[in-house]
């Protein structure tokens, strides 16, 4: 047996204790407290280097490309026992930069360094080349006034931090072989705000979209869509599907039935509460007990692919959506003002393409979202247990509220 020399051993020893096991609760998956913009950091292990990949959409709007990485911070040895920060935000290169891990779920990073962020041509230049980054355009290319004052308003929020931001870490959502579809993070076309980050999760009978990416009107950390998998919706044929009157009656009919249903049970959940003179419950036979609807799993095998097509009239960024789907379900979507105002959810359907791409119609903005699955094998972002995972939806949920 080969004897390591002893300074070997060290650098071994100093590689885990002041590095791996030091930086071991920045592992996995982040949201970073950017306003309403939010964000998606993996933290990793590299070879001798913990490196944290801020995770991009695709340019707006090819919802089927790849995400694109930026690094913004690594930590590494430069010297035995001392373990080094640096910042990579700019076009400057590596510069000194600092890791506060305030708990087990949340730290912050600084940099020391911030004029390696500057660029010779000012505050100008730095737009032109964030503009290309992140949009993969140039402003004039940008022909829709809405879309550029949004593009600048983005730029100038998000600039301020100079990549001195507080993370949040979030879970991926439980995984079960029965779910029609399984959940996970997707990148969703959302208009003028261009690709956002949306995390799909089933809890019971609905399943949920909750946002990891934002904008001014609907933040991150928000429920964007919501789906009803108890009501399910039978499309008409293609001739008559691309008759958006058509389309809007069918999904009020199912609205106005699940506001019956809800009625029901609540008017049947205060009779059963209510002391009867005879100190006798009532029957509720007929009525689900609450909470029922939250252990059964969304389970079942989805029908054969059926022609489907955008009804003239509805909005999409994007074309190239796919021309069969398995199935549909009654959902809702949150829409706002800017600044989050006067939030309401308003009526909707979902439709399941294939494994890992969904739609959702937006019946009141008539447009049209299309969902695409993020295939990255993310590590260290398991939810330890269901119960963890919804007290972390909660929290960043109250974070935006």
């Amino acid at each position: 047996m080969k004897i390591l020399p002893d300074y070997e051993h060290m650098e071994y020893r100093d590689v885990y204790t002041c590095l791996l096991h030091r930086y071991r609760h920045i592992l996995g998956l982040w949201q970073p407290d950017i306003g309403p913009y939010g964000g998606l950091l993996n933290v990793v292990v590299d070879g001798l280097f913990i490196i944290g990949w801020m995770y991009l959409t695709p340019h707006d709007p090819h919802v089927d490309g790849p995400m694109r990485l930026k690094p913004l911070f690594r930590v590494h040895l430069m010297e035995r026992r001392s373990a080094t920060v640096e910042c990579m935000y700019g076009h400057k290169g590596p510069h000194s930069g600092h890791i506060q891990i305030v708990k087990k779920d949340e730290f912050s990073t600084k940099c020391n360094q911030t004029d390696h962020h500057r660029m010779s041509g000012g505050r100008q230049e730095e737009f032109r080349t964030w503009l290309r980054e992140e949009w993969g355009r140039t402003l004039e290319d940008i022909f829709h006034e809405h879309m550029q004052e949004l593009i600048l308003m983005k730029f100038i929020y998000t600039s301020q931090y100079d990549n001195c931001l507080t993370y949040r870490r979030i879970y991926l959502p439980p995984r079960s072989p029965e779910y029609l579809i399984q959940p996970g993070l997707f990148k969703g076309t959302y208009g003028s705000h261009g690709l956002e980050i949306v995390m799909l999760s089933f809890h019971g009978k609905k399943a949920k979209g909750t946002k990891i990416t934002g904008d001014p009107n609907i933040p991150a950390g928000q429920q964007t869509v919501e789906i009803d998998l108890a009501h399910p919706i039978q499309l008409p044929d293609i001739e008559n599907l691309s008759n958006f009157s058509e389309l809007s009656r069918i999904i009020l009919e199912v609205r106005e039935q699940v506001r019956r249903e809800q009625q029901q049970k609540e008017e049947g959940f205060q009779e059963e509460s209510a002391p009867e003179a005879e100190g006798q419950q009532q029957d509720g036979a007929g009525l689900e007990a609450p909470g029922a609807a939250e252990e059964a799993p969304a389970s079942g095998s989805p029908p054969s692919p059926c022609p489907f097509v955008l009804p003239g009239g509805i909005a999409s960024r994007n074309e190239d959506y796919p021309r069969t789907c398995r199935a549909c379900f009654y959902g809702t979507g949150l829409i706002a003002g800017h600044g989050f105002t006067s939030p309401e959810r308003t009526p909707g359907v979902f439709i399941l393409f294939d494994d890992d791409r969904f739609g959702f119609i937006w019946l009141e903005l008539q447009s049209f979202s299309l969902y695409s699955r993020i295939k990255v094998s993310f590590q260290n972002a398991e939810a330890p247990s269901q119960e963890a995972f919804d007290e972390m939806l909660k929290n960043i949920q109250l974070l935006t509220s």
